[in-house]
């Protein structure tokens, strides 16, 4: 056994906190299995912990914070510090899931919107308010997700929530599609600004893609690329 992995093997224990950048398509669970399999099968470390701070939708990219060992306590507040997100939404169309994740099943006139009045529209959502999270979401039911009943096509009740954005900010106006960059707490799904935006603008709209640039302290330029997590954990030993 080399000095890396003995090293490796006496530290990560003690705890580890990292950002990744999640992959498009990839589930968050899906990267904590690639960080425990590295560990597991390049490091030996069959029982370590390995957690992360926050879920984001397969279809969403950016900062995915990862605790390992003992830093796995730590992941609830971590969680709850405040997200950035860069947020591209269409005009126009609606889909089940508010998100590429299901085709269009509806279409609306866009025409109409402008930048100014989308200024406007988009004061009545900074602030503490009401949000009610999509039905295709990891949301509780009962003990039940709440996918579990959409994939099923099962109608239930969601209720909602409150939730604080502190920004939104058009960075981006070329219709029928609009970029944000939206500021909130925990708890906020950006899938439905997207959908209340297309209500309150007298249309339809869904998330075309969606990037979490910050979660925390953690930031999308200090996340670590998938790819160089074997070499990240090597270095480990000089931190």
């Amino acid at each position: 056994m080399n000095e890396i992995v003995e090293e490796i093997q006496k530290k990560l224990p003690d705890g580890l906190i990292f950002s990744v950048n999640k992959p498009y398509r990839w589930t968050s669970s899906d990267v904590v299995r690639k960080v425990r399999s590295v560990l597991r099968y390049r490091y030996n470390l069959r029982k370590i912990k390995v957690g992360h701070a926050g879920t984001l939708d397969p279809l969403a990219t950016g900062v995915l914070v990862i605790c390992v060992g003992r830093a796995t306590k730590q992941a609830e507040e971590i969680q709850a510090g405040e997200k950035e997100y860069i947020a591209d939404i269409r005009f126009g169309a609606t889909t089940p899931c508010f998100d590429l994740e299901k085709p269009v099943n509806e279409y609306f006139e866009y025409e109409h919107i402008t930048c100014e009045n989308l200024e406007t529209a988009i004061k009545k959502f900074i602030g503490t308010i009401e949000q009610i999270p999509p039905l295709f979401s990891a949301k509780m039911i009962n003990g039940t997700r709440a996918y579990e009943f959409a994939r099923k096509g099962e109608d239930v009740e969601i209720k909602s929530a409150k939730i604080n954005i502190r920004q939104i900010e058009i960075l981006k106006f070329d219709l029928p599609d609009v970029v944000l960059k939206i500021v909130c707490n925990k708890g906020t799904y950006i899938r439905s600004i997207a959908r209340d935006l297309g209500l309150e603008m007298q249309s339809g709209a869904h998330l075309i893609n969606l990037c979490r640039t910050r979660s925390g302290n953690f930031s999308l330029d200090n996340s670590l690329d998938i790819n160089d997590l074997e070499k990240f954990l090597e270095n480990f030993e000089t931190k």
